[in-house]
């Protein structure tokens, strides 16, 4: 081409996106890639007018330039990753050397373009090419995958409809709220004692001594979260999915589905219950859009997360402020505050609260304190798990006195782990499984009960509902 047009930039901005996307496929939707497309669409159009009419006076030469920074910005992360750590005084290790060579590097290229007195109208046109064929190879992977599952996952997105053919709860004027908290990867007592060697009756006891049954032989229905929670949720075991999918597909789209539009909350919807979600920084419960309140507390989703890891703003993501593990030190104390204000809502309340601690990242120590990542490591992961788990359990004390004490009627309280601790397969079935049923005879429970009878359990005990109770599998 005489003129070639200069759109090797956009198709770097957004190749990253589709490749991160590519390799994740199954896990996140596709919509999830539209915000940082848009974003790194607009920064390359950004720098493409601002080099081409204050600095070069020439497109195709602000166009190269460009193109050479959004490949050193978004091949960081990835270059980061694989070279050895090293530390000298106070410097910042390897982001300290990887960011002088990558400085280098596009000095060094920014330097031969402005110098040149070639014309660039091939070099366009050959990246105009490489960009081209490395976005089709991303698509080419991504339009089969989608196009195939589609059908597949309209049939499943929609939570199967909900037999109500209940009558009203006990009664209608004093519904209790009705708080569903998830502890993740909280360890049965058994693990804790077994595995740990750390006794756990303190916090066990005092369940017990609130009004709490324990059921000490619980285990989770499934060895994930995603699965764990959409089965205790949905109140059912999850085989239709894997009939519409197909029992090899990795696809978790359709379970994620489950997360967000789910029997519990439908139900208690409809006898006038209003929904509040505590999201996490798991984009499958960061938040959830049926909810009547989110609190998420969580900037970007997981994906753009991802992302952001890749490029050349990792280093300076403290001074950003955006510090991942910082992040969750503050959002778990503030989710903890704020389930502690809900029995001030009038109305009834169905809560879902997914706490993702004691699950790493280990950021507290049994104080509360912040653990930096270099005082993580030298501590042991049973430490690092003992002194998280040990301060969840402080933080569930307070809360439970809070909403016993605050609420007008007495709430129902379901404690419960979706699976244990991923470090130790061979407990990972293993959980904390605790209710608190007020105006209920404990006999109705018993120790070996499931995630997945817990709510048709409840609702038959308070609302009168006839579901039968599933074999506790695992």
């Amino acid at each position: 081409m005489k003129k070639p047009l200069i759109i090797h930039p956009f198709l770097f901005a957004i190749f990253p996106i589709f490749f991160l996307y590519a390799h994740n496929i199954g896990q996140v939707s596709f919509s999830d890639t539209l915000f940082p497309s848009a974003v790194m669409l607009g920064l390359a159009l950004l720098l493409l007018l601002l080099l081409s009419y204050l600095v070069f006076r020439d497109s195709k030469k602000a166009g190269v330039v460009v193109s050479i920074f959004l490949v050193l910005f978004f091949s960081y992360g990835h270059v980061y990753n694989i070279i050895p750590d090293c530390q000298i005084g106070i410097l910042m290790g390897r982001h300290w050397y990887l960011l002088i060579v990558w400085a280098e590097l596009f000095a060094c290229g920014a330097y031969f373009i402005t110098k040149t007195g070639r014309n660039l109208h091939n070099l366009t046109n050959i990246l105009n090419v490489v960009g081209a064929i490395v976005v089709a190879i991303s698509v080419i992977n991504i339009v089969p995958y989608e196009l195939r599952t589609t059908s597949a996952l309209h049939e499943i997105k929609r939570t199967k409809e909900l037999e109500i053919n209940a009558a009203d709860s006990r009664n209608t004027n004093v519904l209790p709220d009705i708080y569903y908290v998830i502890l993740d990867t909280y360890a049965a007592s058994s693990t804790l004692k077994e595995a740990y060697g750390f006794d756990n009756h303190e916090f066990t006891d005092y369940l017990s001594g609130k009004g709490f049954y324990v059921a000490f032989e619980s285990r989770a229905n499934y060895g994930s979260s995603a699965q764990s929670l959409a089965s205790s949720l949905n109140m059912e075991y999850l085989n239709y999915p894997s009939n519409k999918m197909g029992e090899e597909s990795n696809d978790r789209r359709p379970i994620y589905a489950m997360l967000q539009d789910y029997k519990i909350w439908r139900f208690l919807k409809s006898k006038g219950y209003r929904f509040v979600h505590f999201g996490s920084w798991w984009e499958p419960t960061r938040q959830n859009k049926y909810a009547d309140v989110n609190f998420g507390y969580s900037l970007l989703p997981e994906f753009s997360w991802l992302l952001y890891q890749t490029t050349m703003l990792l280093p300076i993501d403290w001074r950003l402020g955006i510090d991942k593990r910082l992040a969750q030190w503050k959002r778990v104390p503030r989710k903890f505050d704020k389930l502690a204000e809900i029995p001030n809502i009038k109305e009834p309340t169905f809560v879902f609260a997914h706490m993702l601690i004691p699950h790493e990242p280990f950021v507290f120590d049994r104080n509360g304190n912040f653990l930096t990542e270099e005082e993580e490591r030298k501590r042991s992961k049973k430490v690092n798990y003992l002194d998280q788990l040990v301060f969840t359990n402080r933080k569930v004390k307070v809360l439970i006195d809070h909403l016993l004490s605050r609420s007008k009627t007495p709430p129902i309280i379901i404690l419960q782990s979706d699976t244990g601790p991923s470090a130790l397969p061979r407990y990972k079935m293993r959980i904390l499984n605790a209710y608190y049923l007020p105006s209920v005879d404990k006999g109705v429970l018993y120790p070996s009960i499931t995630p997945v009878n817990s709510f048709r359990l409840i609702f038959n005990l308070y609302f009168d509902t006839n579901f039968e109770l599933l074999p506790d599998g695992s």
